[in-house]
């Protein structure tokens, strides 16, 4: 995971040496291995290295390409053959990735983006144009977030320096928010206005006036595979899968899997074996690393990452996660209730929290220390595409109804009744109601209600985000179940564009489920095929018989019931004198009354779960901690308020929404209007992805 960043001033002004220190000195954890500098005119590009293959080692970046194109590189190429191939006049057998992707832009230019396949992030800096390109793959696995105004744009593959930088401070995103309290949020915004992720597979566009987002790439709804047995069906997934495997082999040093016992990691374990046995795989060796709870005595990942340790002959590493638990909890002994969770002297550019590493963490990174890996294989965006978790048969059912096929619709339909012992009724309406528009949010009670700490506004303005970015199903257009795969797989997108970078544990993570061939393929086979009537991963069962262990194909799923934490009187005292959510409350997203009832509620019933809660707290934490830094718009404003709701707060205990805006006004304290040095209305030429529009159209004046 290399470190890129660069600075282009419009009208050819340098770049100011100590500005570019201080990014130099941000990056340096991200890129060990050697650092680099274009600088031409009024433009500065840094490159920081974190060589993972042996080709990577040979790289020159910034590279400049054959046309004068300047181009850095953050990536795995998996088609590298191919496209020397094509491109043999220009590149040779062992040329570096950045060195065949400089080619295909001189031969192809943007329509190079969609022939290069793998993991990456690219900037290409044209000075015969004047623009520059960035770029990701249609998965999004690296990062690239950019700025910019009327006279420079900024960009980098870490957020950090594109906000302390900035010399300026910032107005938060609200789509941002919303989507953190529903789980993750889109992939194409930032916690902060004018402040832009290129969202996956696509490509931007940036030149003087000119800031255009255009997507470079789009799984096709019309392929469609089918065979006439289900052998073909079965050769099709094992070689698209060994496939997936063997492009994330490729590394200079050992490769550590991620073995949890699981289908999804043993599988690709099994695989890789495989792959190196024959000779195939790029890489020295693989070794596994497991956790587990040694004091839950219905974990049996440990009975089952062991029969692949004992298939492959080899032992892995094992972290008894309950172990690390009490040692975690002996330190935090005497601790308040809820700790500051970004109180550790480090920026957190995000609200996931920042606070020290856990003592997994730790173990993780010691293990990979003292192995020398730099590449981890995670068998995360499994489970969907294959089919796994409980058998349903709603897309299946929704894409017969969407076609017209009712014949065969009920016969399906008797057979999962049959299977399933449910109702037909109650399927079929499963199936249909997915046509509907979707009614619950994040939080939101048994009823559909609104979770009520939200302030109404709030919710009023971000109702797709807060519910997940869920979608009714159409009738018309790709059948309804490439509709939910989409979906889900955009739900992946999400959570790829949270999983930070993090310095104590630098490491290429790849994800063989979410190659971009594997997925292609299944998205283009029946639904049958995935999922069988009443069976889960129907196809890869079948495909895999004879290569991962036949306990661990037919390991049956176990539901643990997780016990919810609540709050009791003596917590709510602590949570209403420390953790009153004053910022949040400032800033319009939590309702004080509606927080109000629902700490009465925890006090007097103890009933409300504590995750919720919990959760506007962290995002209270993270406020004062970008407060602390002076990264918030109009902070003295802020300031005024929150010590004007501490004094009241302890007055009164919790008060009313309609109170707080009265004392607001009384005290001729503003809220901090949206706007600012950072905050511009951008134009773009696409159809809706321009993320300062879609962060922020129709907010309110804070």
């Amino acid at each position: 995971m290399s470190a890129q960043f660069g600075k282009w001033n419009f009208e050819g002004q340098s770049v100011a040496p100590e500005y570019f220190d201080k990014v130099s000195t941000l990056l340096a954890p991200y890129g060990p291995d050697c650092g680099r500098v274009y600088s031409e005119g009024g433009v500065r590009i840094l490159y920081r290295a974190f060589h993972t293959t042996k080709e990577s080692h040979r790289e020159t970046q910034p590279h400049i390409s054959r046309s004068g194109a300047v181009i850095t590189w953050d990536g795995r190429l998996d088609n590298r053959t191919e496209l020397i191939r094509e491109l043999r006049d220009a590149v040779a057998m062992d040329s570096p990735d950045v060195a065949i992707v400089a080619a295909a832009y001189d031969q192809w230019h943007t329509a190079c983006l969609a022939r290069l396949v793998g993991d990456w992030a690219v900037s290409i800096w044209n000075p015969n144009n004047s623009s520059l390109l960035l770029a990701k793959d249609p998965i999004g696995i690296h990062h690239l977030y950019y700025s910019h105004n009327n006279r420079e744009v900024t960009w980098s593959t870490i957020l950090d320096p594109l906000v302390l930088l900035a010399g300026s401070s910032f107005v938060i995103c609200d789509e941002y928010i919303a989507g953190w309290f529903s789980q993750f949020p889109a992939a194409h915004v930032t916690p902060y206005v004018g402040i832009h992720a290129v969202p996956p597979s696509s490509f931007v566009l940036l030149q003087p006036g000119k800031h255009t987002v255009s997507r470079y790439w789009d799984f096709d709804p019309a392929n469609s595979i089918r065979y006439k047995t289900d052998a073909e069906y079965d050769d099709h997934f094992r070689t698209v899968f060994i496939q997936a495997v063997q492009r994330r082999l490729r590394s200079d040093r050992p490769v550590l899997a991620e073995l949890s016992g699981g289908m999804d990691s043993s599988s690709i374990v099994c695989i890789a074996d495989e792959i190196i046995a024959r000779g195939d795989g790029e890489c020295p060796r693989l070794d596994t690393i497991s956790w587990y709870n040694g004091s839950d005595p219905n974990d049996d990942d440990p009975r089952y990452f062991t029969i692949v340790e004992e298939k492959r002959g080899r032992t892995g590493f094992h972290i008894n996660a309950n172990t690390l638990k009490r040692a975690e909890a002996s330190q935090d002994a005497g601790q308040r209730l809820f700790r500051r969770e970004f109180d550790n002297g480090r920026f957190a550019a995000t609200p996931f929290p920042n606070i020290d590493p856990s003592e997994h963490s730790k173990e993780y990174a010691d293990w990979m220390r003292l192995g020398g890996y730099r590449v981890t294989l995670s068998g995360i965006g499994g489970d969907d595409p294959t089919g796994g978790g409980v058998p349903t048969p709603t897309p299946e059912l929704q894409n017969l109804l969407a076609r017209a096929q009712f014949s065969r619709l009920a016969r399906r339909l008797n057979a999962w009744a049959g299977k399933m012992h449910q109702p037909r009724r109650r399927l079929l309406w499963d199936a249909a109601r997915g046509f509907l528009p979707p009614l619950t949010i994040v939080g939101a009670d048994t009823n559909g209600r609104t979770a009520p700490w939200f302030s109404p506004e709030f919710v009023r303005r971000n109702r797709s985000a807060l519910r997940g970015y869920s979608c009714r199903r159409k009738v018309l257009g790709p059948l309804p179940s490439f509709q939910d795969a989409i979906e889900k797989l955009e739900g992946h997108l999400r959570l790829q564009a949270q999983f930070g970078v993090n310095p104590d544990l630098l490491r290429d993570a790849r994800y063989p489920y979410l190659d971009r061939d594997f997925l292609k393929f299944l998205f283009a086979v029946p639904r049958g095929q995935i999922v069988g009537i009443g069976r889960r991963r129907h196809l890869m069962k079948r495909a895999l018989a004879g290569i991962v262990p036949d306990s661990l194909l037919q390991r049956r799923r176990i539901a643990v019931a997780q016990e919810t934490e609540k709050y009791n009187a003596e917590e709510y005292d602590s949570l209403l004198k420390w953790n009153y959510p004053k910022l949040s409350i400032v800033l319009d997203y939590i309702d004080a009354d509606g927080f109000r009832d629902a700490l009465e509620n925890a006090r007097s019933n103890d009933i409300v779960a504590r995750q919720f809660l919990q959760r506007i707290w962290t995002f209270e934490s993270w406020l004062r901690h970008l407060s602390d830094r002076g990264v918030l718009v109009n902070l003295p404003s802020l300031r005024k308020a929150e010590n004007s709701l501490s004094v009241e707060a302890e007055k009164l205990a919790v008060s009313s929404h309609s109170q707080i805006s009265g004392w607001l006004a009384d005290r001729k304290i503003t809220p901090p209007k949206e706007g600012g040095e950072n905050h511009e209305i951008r134009n773009s030429t696409t159809d809706g992805i321009d993320a300062c529009n879609q962060c922020h159209s129709g907010q309110r004046q804070r």
